[in-house]
């Protein structure tokens, strides 16, 4: 399963505190996909992403990133990721700060502009990190993660707070980068973006309650709202449990 897949989780446990917040998770994202992951607020989303990148302490189970074991030396400069919080610096201006990323991962200076170009933030090169809106940071952390040639995105909430045209203009970036064959984990709770996965992970409670793609999932659950279908998994979920 390794040679196809570009992530492959078997039986993740993550402890926070006393009880497990991603409880015995197995999937696998195939390469050059855009997978979905999906599931409310402190199902153990993040904490999961975490351990794909190689920064979260585990209780148990294995996860393989790029056919080496997640946190490997050798990944640094393979997977781009970009969290919830801003990773940029306030005091710098948005060029500013990519250049320092960019001298940090070994990426081409050319890259600077090209990352900026391809999250929309052309006219805020010359602001202060610090003075950008909500939406303007979470593109400001997602430039960060194209900096370089990575095989892998891990991207965390990356559209929130944005406009419905900044949003698609992201998800065509996305896919173009799947196309140009780099592999993407996106986590999001937007109905309308989960449509645009070619596969879906669904959470919730630590679990993982699907793995499939959007249409068998509606085939699945017998409804053509995609929502519909996730209501529908979580309660056969909950009966079953």
């Amino acid at each position: 399963m390794t040679n196809y897949s570009a992530v492959v989780v078997e039986g993740l446990r993550v402890r926070r505190g006393g009880p497990e917040v991603v409880q015995d998770v197995s999937f696998a994202v195939p390469t050059r996909t855009v997978t979905g992951l999906l599931g409310p607020s402190g199902c153990g989303k993040t904490t999961l992403m975490r351990a794909i990148v190689g920064v979260q302490i585990v209780a148990g189970g294995k996860v393989t990133v790029l056919g080496r074991p997640a946190g490997h030396p050798k990944l640094r400069d393979k997977i781009g990721y970009a969290t919830q919080n801003p990773a940029t610096y306030g005091d710098l201006t948005v060029r500013e700060s990519l250049r320092y990323f960019a001298s940090v991962l070994g990426a081409p200076a050319s890259d600077v502009d090209r990352v900026i170009s391809e999250v929309g933030l052309e006219p805020e090169a010359k602001q202060l990190v610090g003075r950008l809106s909500g939406g303007q940071h979470s593109r400001a952390s997602l430039a960060v993660a194209l900096l370089g040639s990575p095989e892998l995105l891990v991207l965390d909430e990356p559209t929130v707070g944005l406009d419905p045209v900044l949003r698609d203009e992201l998800w065509e970036l996305f896919w173009r980068l799947a196309d140009s064959g780099v592999t993407l984990l996106v986590s999001t709770h937007v109905m309308d973006e989960a449509a645009r996965c070619e596969r879906l992970l669904l959470m919730r409670e630590g679990r993982l309650l699907a793995d499939d793609t959007p249409a068998a999932l509606r085939t699945q659950s017998g409804s053509e709202d995609l929502e519909q279908a996730f209501l529908h998994l979580i309660r056969t979920s909950e009966v079953v449990a």
